[in-house]
């Protein structure tokens, strides 16, 4: 063991020198990364189409290249998936990463290269390890084993050459042989399609083992958790990991389930380090002790751009280098990527906190808000404000979602929360107030829709039985890491299946 750690100790310091001089130059870094990839994709078919080599700054690069989404990139990758090779980038590419995305029910398949595994990927698992560990230079995460809760859908054949699958079982595929004996489960576990049967088998593989690290999605990684205490019959996590010592956690806002956790696992020890990370790319690590904001990694083989909310359904958006941003704006996140991604659309919206060192927080989706009545509510206000109420009443959500209820000849509008609490609220009328008068002081346009109730009306807080989000999922065949409750609706699509579900009670 004390060779492991000289080894990871001197991995760890080269590291952290390397991501010193990132944020000491950022712009150098992704101008030079910028050059890079058209340099390295010029003689694909879309380098010939948009004239890659003859792009030499970064407006001329927004002049060339048109902003993409899935739907227009589409046609290129299912000609990939085909075993077409040289459109969108100039090494073949064999894997495919599956990800239906949070609100939409079709697939996504996304290009992934070696080059973005290597590069991308596997460098930001090692990077979250190195910052973790140069936060926390006594810890003993090495000392175990790394329980993570990945997706479900192990890699399959198109044809000989070509595979697709989630991202995770992409990584795992691909991982060298000595991953296998630092993390558990064993892949014959880990890429289970039958999310239930995988729960019960990831928890009998883990109990007997000495875990101190797990990562996953919060809302599956909680249903693990609780299945390991039914079993074990442990009044909690430390009876049964005592050296457990760092969650790491993505893809979710983790601030609804943190209290969950806390109960779970009530160690002083517990550390907690999101990252934002995605089929389409590794884009963050919480490099911080004291905030929950993420360090916006910038040589990943990945050129940011950044679309102000206003500018995304303009005919001709205006995008932003990492030089033009400002601090606490809504952007639309855009990447051009060594996976072939050009200007590519990837739905999230994010705000600086910080702009030396660039640190990030995701405040949202492009598709995934409510603005029937001209509230613009987004998912950080509804998340920030539900954290609140939950303080000030002393409840404990487990999965939500809000939809609106429209306007009538009789009725005003009003938001309609659907919520599976782990601890209800003892006065539901104080934690609604709370709730409302907290999206009011962060939203002022919610304010002034909510103004003497002309136009909307206080919020509908429905309390859902226990169960019902993953009974919602399960009946969608949407269980496991890669699927997450759309939290917020422009319609009510999702809020009539649930209430289809639990007729008895409405």
């Amino acid at each position: 063991m004390a060779i492991l750690n000289a080894v990871i100790s001197w991995i760890i310091k080269k590291r952290i020198h390397q991501i010193e001089l990132f944020i000491k130059y950022p712009h150098e870094v992704q101008n030079e990364w910028l050059k890079r990839l058209l340099n390295d994709a010029k003689d694909t078919e879309w380098g010939k189409k948009y004239d890659f080599k003859n792009i030499d700054s970064f407006e001329k690069f927004k002049n060339n290249v048109p902003l993409n989404d899935y739907d227009s990139l589409k046609p290129s990758i299912d000609r990939l998936r085909n075993g077409e090779k040289n459109i969108l980038w100039h090494s073949d590419i064999k894997y495919f990463a599956k990800s239906s995305g949070t609100t939409n029910d079709k697939s996504k398949l996304i290009p992934v290269t070696q080059e973005a595994l290597e590069h991308c990927h596997y460098k930001g698992g090692k990077d979250l390890l190195s910052i973790y560990c140069n936060n926390f230079p006594d810890t003993l995460v090495f000392d175990g084993k790394g329980l993570a809760v990945g997706g479900s859908r192990d890699a399959s054949y198109y044809n000989t050459d070509i595979f697709y699958g989630d991202l995770s079982a992409i990584i795992m595929k691909n991982l060298p042989l000595w991953a296998e004996f630092i993390r558990i489960p064993n892949l014959s576990i880990a890429l289970l399609d039958n999310w239930e049967e995988k729960i019960d088998k990831m928890a009998m593989a883990s109990i007997t083992e000495n875990v101190t690290n797990i990562s996953g999605v919060p809302s599956w990684t909680l249903l693990l958790l609780k299945r390991i205490l039914e079993i074990t019959g442990k009044k909690d996590l430390t009876e049964v990991w005592p050296e457990l010592e760092l969650y790491i956690h993505g893809g979710v806002n983790f601030k609804p389930y943190k209290e969950q956790f806390r109960q779970l696992i009530p160690s002083d020890k517990m550390n907690y380090l999101e990252t934002y990370n995605a089929s389409e790319g590794f884009f963050g690590i919480q490099d911080t002790t004291d905030r929950d904001e993420m360090l916006l990694m910038l040589d990943y083989g990945i050129f940011y751009e950044f679309l102000p909310l206003d500018e995304l359904h303009n005919s001709h958006p205006k995008t932003l280098s990492l030089s033009e941003v400002e601090l606490d704006v809504n952007y639309a996140l855009v990447i051009t990527t060594n996976a072939g991604l050009w200007r590519y659309l990837i739905g999230d919206t994010i705000k600086f906190t910080s702009l030396n060192p660039y640190r990030i927080k995701i405040t949202g989706r492009t598709k995934n808000f409510i603005n029937a009545f001209g509230e613009e509510l987004i998912i950080d206000n509804a998340e920030k404000a539900l954290a609140i109420a939950c303080e000030k009443s002393g409840a404990v959500v487990n999965e939500y979602t809000v939809a609106p209820v429209y306007l009538n000849e009789n009725k005003n509008g009003a938001h309609e929360w659907l919520i599976e609490f782990s601890k209800s609220p003892e006065n539901f009328e104080y934690f609604s107030e709370m709730l409302d008068n907290a999206l009011k002081s962060l939203n002022s346009d919610y304010e002034a829709k909510r103004y003497r109730n002309l136009l909307l009306k206080a919020p509908i807080i429905r309390q859902m039985p226990t169960n019902t989000f993953y009974n919602w999922m399960k009946k969608k065949n949407k269980l496991g890491g890669q699927h997450k409750i759309p939290r917020l609706s422009n319609d009510r699509i999702f809020i009539t299946e649930i209430y289809e579900m639990n007729k008895n009670l409405f």
